[in-house]
């Protein structure tokens, strides 16, 4: 096989807590290549052995070597380049970069998969075209990433993009001190705006256990305290998304993972969040993401940019 520079084919790899997967792009951004596969917890020798799999079938399809990069939960430590702050555990104090760098025989880029997620919207999805681009995950966690022109900003201590461990802005009375989050504090965004999250608010309230996309399904027929827990979830989102733009001025706030496809959102919560941004006017749009639940998979391939 050919070697392949920064403006040929690229592979990205989303190493995820449920589910790898891989795509190979064209030197134009077109996906030529898609794969996904379960991902073995719990593991880490099978987690290098299931990405170098990914790559070696992608290229055998493409006809050459690809650059690499791969999105992850957590961070690698400015440091020591050991991976942090993961919750897909079995990664935490590896060193995952040099260990892929080996397995493959050459130089991979590793990135927070919210920043992989912040970086593909802003090259050729909803903020194509805009100078600052904050790409928000709820899901199973809350995260995001910081996107300028195009590129990702990690910043000094590799943690740019961080708001869900921010205490929920402006809390109310009944918001005070807030669940306790698995990172030991209480009150955090996280532990407010997570899937889990508004599923226990829901429940609290008095409701049955149902997951975030029924509630969503019955507050979508008049239900009234799935409306109400979806209102509240509308309040907070809006107060914190206010603290980002009062911060960065993002020109767009895309949302990426489950709670994304939530679509009264994209209209409530800007006129919500209006009250707590400390400016005349909000012209910062919120937007869903364009590629779905591959965005971030692209933004993987995406951490070696074109050439310029």
């Amino acid at each position: 096989m050919s070697q392949s520079g920064p403006s040929g084919f690229r592979i990205g790899i989303d190493l995820g807590g449920t589910k790898t997967e891989a795509v190979a792009l064209s030197p134009s951004g077109e996906v030529v290549v898609q794969e996904r596969v379960p991902t073995v917890k719990g593991d880490y020798k099978a987690t290098i052995s299931t990405i170098t799999g990914l790559v070696n079938r992608a290229e055998n399809i493409v006809g050459q070597n690809c650059t690499v990069g791969i999105g992850m939960p957590g961070a690698a430590s400015r440091d020591t380049g050991l991976v942090k702050n993961a919750n897909s555990t079995w990664l935490i104090g590896k060193p995952l970069q040099k260990d892929l760098g080996m397995a493959l025989n050459r130089p991979v880029r590793l990135q927070n998969d919210a920043n992989c997620f912040a970086v593909s919207e802003a090259i050729d999805g909803a903020g194509k075209g805009d100078e600052i681009v904050f790409g928000v995950i709820l899901g199973t966690g809350v995260g995001a990433g910081i996107a300028i022109r195009g590129e990702c900003l990690e910043g000094r201590n590799a943690i740019a993009g961080e708001w869900g461990h921010n205490p929920l802005p402006a809390p109310l009375d009944d918001e005070r001190p807030g669940p306790l989050c698995y990172c030991g504090r209480y009150g955090c965004i996280e532990s407010f705006l997570s899937g889990p999250a508004f599923e226990r608010e829901y429940s609290e309230a008095g409701g049955k256990k149902l997951t975030a996309r029924e509630i969503k399904t019955l507050a979508a027929t008049g239900d009234p305290l799935a409306d109400a827990t979806l209102k509240a979830y509308e309040q907070r989102l809006a107060r914190a998304l206010a603290h980002v733009i009062n911060i960065l001025d993002p020109d767009i706030i895309v949302l990426g993972g489950g709670l994304s496809n939530i679509r009264r959102l994209y209209d409530t919560v800007p006129i919500l969040w209006e009250p707590h941004v400390f400016s005349d006017s909000v012209k910062t749009r919120l937007s869903p993401p364009l590629h779905g639940d591959s965005s971030g998979v692209r933004g993987a391939a995406w951490l070696w940019p074109p050439t310029r």
